[in-house]
């Protein structure tokens, strides 16, 4: 599938699908099953053109294995719920279990990620509102065995079970994305920026918004520590723009007549260009 969006935006890196299947091609890029990884070293490939899958033994990390769709992986993370709401806020060395549970986990950790097991990530001021942070995620059990990230222009929509689809923008770009999200609309709230994990809000955020009648837009890559990863391989001052299935044919369906093809946006275009 084409998309007018990209092109008139100009964008750097192809928009990303999201697909759920039971089935992957057998050249798609995977984390090995039980090794840490980063999701968005699995869309960020895809924006480069190649195809990555991630299943239920092969999600990178427990926020990533959320984030998908894979039921609530956090019962998993060492020291279980307890441990991750002091990870995510003031640490495990506060306790006599997380200090226990540590010294078990260490020797398979990074320096960094043992750090931040002891001294927490800090994100999030205390385990009782990570404990909060966490009720109110989206999560869910999808019904399919894996998530398939492949291009965009790549994808079957007759054949595929498209999911979400996701833009990587700058600030001009992540502007015009805002604007044309409620350029058909006739009010003013149809993008949302929650706080949560990069991949959080390419997967399970959007998969909830597809469930409403009238689905946002969901501006991700807030996470600092995705941004790190994505930065690595896709360049500086990205943000995500995902959106489900029926809100991308609905804004694409909106590029030919608006602002973007008028004085303004292409004013911000062309001062990017090289002189």
């Amino acid at each position: 599938m084409k998309s007018r969006i990209a092109e008139a935006l100009k964008l750097k890196h192809a928009p990303v699908a999201l697909i759920w299947t039971d089935e992957i091609p057998e050249n798609a890029m995977q984390f090995k099953e039980g090794k840490w990884g980063c999701v968005m070293w699995l869309v960020s490939a895809a924006a480069k053109g190649k195809t990555a899958a991630a299943d239920r033994k092969t999600f990178g990390c427990f926020g990533g294995g959320v984030g998908l769709g894979f039921g609530n992986r956090y019962l998993n993370f060492p020291g279980g719920e307890e441990g991750f709401c002091r990870f995510l806020s003031s640490g495990n060395l506060e306790t006599e279990e997380g200090r226990r549970v540590a010294e078990q986990v260490k020797p398979f950790m990074r320096e960094e990620s043992y750090d931040n097991f002891l001294h927490g990530e800090r994100y999030v001021e205390t385990p009782e509102k990570v404990r909060r942070f966490m009720e109110s995620l989206p999560m869910r059990d999808i019904p399919a065995e894996y998530v398939l990230f492949k291009p965009l222009d790549a994808v079957d929509r007759e054949r595929e079970n498209l999911r979400t689809v996701v833009f990587f923008a700058d600030a001009d770009q992540i502007s015009a994305l805002v604007v044309l999200a409620n350029y058909g609309r006739g009010d003013n709230e149809n993008v949302s920026i929650p706080y949560a994990a990069g991949c959080q809000t390419l997967g399970i955020y959007p998969y909830q918004e597809a469930e409403r009648e009238r689905p946002r837009a969901v501006v991700g890559l807030t996470d600092l520590s995705a941004r790190l990863y994505a930065r690595k391989q896709l360049g500086d001052g990205l943000l995500t723009f995902a959106v489900p299935p029926a809100m991308l044919d609905e804004m694409e369906g909106n590029v030919e007549g608006s602002f973007l093809e008028r004085h303004t946006w292409r004013a911000l275009v062309q001062a990017k260009e090289p002189s």
